[in-house]
């Protein structure tokens, strides 16, 4: 036995599957030609992110849009930063935006013939492949503890010098062999490093599928591929593995990932195979002020994808509104084809930003979120509103059950016209529209009335004593409706014809406008609402009356 096959047996004494072993347990995949397979790959740190949500939407259109395979794979291997249910949260969220994996694993639940999908639970396999690096000569353990690394860096920026271990700063890669093996006897703690053969000082050339050809220094460093403590590999080298196995063709990620990319050509091709297509997607950017920069977690609510389903955002919207900026010709394409799937459309990568990131504007996701719910059957919005309540206000769902045909009336209110109303850019914007039309929640309510024009009380009451009294008829449609409350203004010396107000206002105290604004108020305290005819047909008589007396008595 050679000093490299005896230090592999000696690191990893148990592990008797070989690369090829795995290879065959893991066979290319049968799937029609041009399929491409995708994967989700997050940490599972309980928080989705939407620059992830964003990589795993171009992740599922590449998929599917070829009848290929999109898959959830788990990097754990940083334990640290683990949280328990994270994985469940991923998947559901996946799945409120049906976009489910084809593949995937949560807790003993496996999915797909490719797993496991979780890559704590792989150790063995990635130690099979460590172990052919250190019998090849293209790894090996590095005995250097922390204080000797960061004596190591001062040392180069003291010279002005890269930092990281590579070159002549790689001090246990020049160990011998039997060194090697005579340390890890004496059970000296470790690291293993990959041995790169790069020149940082030669350029790397890669094709990507969003910026085209890009040239990058070669690798040079030795990077860490297991950790000493839990025997791990890096996400570094633990992807590479899983991508081989997997079979994945492309790989989509952020482009704060580009500078590794000549790392993990480089350790596709200590094994002797093909690295997948890269496709770096730009930074999600915000515009703060007069300034625009990347959208962070820690400082805009808007980073979790949590946000879109507390303020209940139509995930219909959202998948618009990101696939705006995915591609810049979706918006045309969505506008020219308003009733086809985000699926129908020809995705390339070649129209993603390349460069400066891509700026994600909340208010033009309300526009798309308005015009989206403005669409919809007025049944359809209770049933999504009231899916929404059901999770985030109780009191409301509560309300919505109980007076089921009356919300969807409710909801209707211009609905079925030409332009329908764009009242709604979330669901949970919903009560704060139309609270006032339940006597639950307007009675409960200090009510604080915007009358405009007419403020004085006595007119105020005159106007609607009168109205409820000789104008006010259940039975009239629209055109006698109006015509009555014109009568009431003839009457009380307003203006019923606009024309003439506009002419000779001095011969008026006021016009039907303002009469009209008045009695909308008393209804709802505000000077905006939709349509006035049809919320008091759907208000009747005793809730016209009562709300009335309230005003009048105030």
């Amino acid at each position: 036995m050679d000093l490299q096959k005896e230090l592999a047996n000696l690191i990893f004494p148990n592990i008797d599957k070989t690369v090829e072993d795995y290879k065959k347990l893991y066979p290319e995949r049968n799937l029609k030609e041009g399929a491409k397979v995708t994967r989700f790959a997050p940490s599972p740190t309980g928080f989705m992110h939407i620059g992830n949500f964003c990589s795993a939407l171009v992740d599922y259109v590449v998929a599917k849009s070829s009848d290929g395979v999109f898959y959830l794979r788990n990097e754990d291997t940083d334990q640290k930063r683990k949280v328990e249910g994270a994985v469940e949260l991923i998947l559901n969220t996946l799945e409120e935006y049906h976009m489910i994996p084809d593949e995937f694993q949560l807790e003993n639940k496996i999915v797909g013939e490719y797993g496991p999908y979780v890559q704590s639970e792989r150790k063995e396999i990635y130690h099979a492949f460590i172990k052919h690096l250190i019998e090849i000569g293209r790894a090996y353990p590095c005995f250097c503890d922390t204080d000797q690394l960061e004596e190591l860096r001062k040392v180069q920026e003291s010279g002005k010098q890269r930092t990281g271990y590579y070159g002549r700063y790689a001090t246990c890669r020049r160990l011998k062999v039997e060194e090697q093996i005579q340390k890890v006897k004496e059970g000296i703690p470790y690291v293993i490093r990959f041995k790169s053969e790069g020149s940082h000082d030669e350029h790397f050339f890669f094709d990507d599928l969003v910026r085209g050809r890009i040239s990058l220094p070669q690798n040079d460093q030795d990077i860490i591929i297991m950790k000493s403590e839990s025997k791990l590999p890096t996400y570094h080298f633990a992807h590479v593995v899983d991508d081989m196995l997997m079979h994945t063709t492309h790989v989509v990620r952020g482009e704060e990932w580009l500078p590794s990319v000549p790392i993990h050509i480089e350790l596709f091709r200590a094994f002797d195979e093909k690295p997948p297509k890269y496709i770096h997607i730009p930074l999600i950017l915000k515009k703060d002020g007069e300034t625009i920069r990347k959208i962070s977690k820690r400082k805009d609510p808007e980073a979790s994808m949590s946000y879109y389903k507390e303020k209940g955002y139509p995930v219909e919207s959202v998948i618009e509104s990101l696939m705006t900026i995915i591609n810049s010709n979706y918006e045309e394409w969505h506008t020219a084809n308003p009733d086809k799937n985000y699926l129908d459309f020809e995705f390339s990568p070649k129209k993603m930003s390349s460069s400066g990131g891509a700026l994600y504007d909340i208010e033009k996701l309300n526009n798309i979120s308005k015009n989206f719910i403005s669409k919809l059957k007025a049944s359809e919005v209770y049933d999504r509103v009231l899916n929404w309540a059901k999770e985030f206000d109780l009191e409301f769902y509560q309300l919505l059950q109980e007076y089921k045909d009356y919300s969807i009336a409710i909801f209707n209110i211009e609905r079925e016209q030409k332009k329908p109303r764009k009242d709604y850019e979330n669901y949970s914007s919903v009560k704060l529209q139309i609270w006032y039309m339940y006597d639950e929640l307007f009675n409960k309510e200090n009510l604080v009335y915007e009358f405009s024009k007419i403020q004085d009380s006595k007119e105020i009451a005159t106007i609607l004593n009168t109205y409820i009294e000789k104008y006010y008829q259940e039975e009239n449609n629209q055109e006698e409706w109006f015509n009555q409350i014109k009568l009431m203004c003839d009457e009380l010396g307003y203006a019923s014809n606009m024309k003439e107000y506009k002419e000779h206002p001095e011969q008026f105290k006021g016009n039907v406008a303002d009469v009209s604004t008045v009695l909308r108020v008393a209804l709802t305290t505000k000077t905006m609402t939709p349509d006035l005819y049809e919320i008091m047909k759907l208000l009747g008589k005793d809730r016209i009356q009562n709300r009335f007396e309230r005003v009048i008595k105030k």
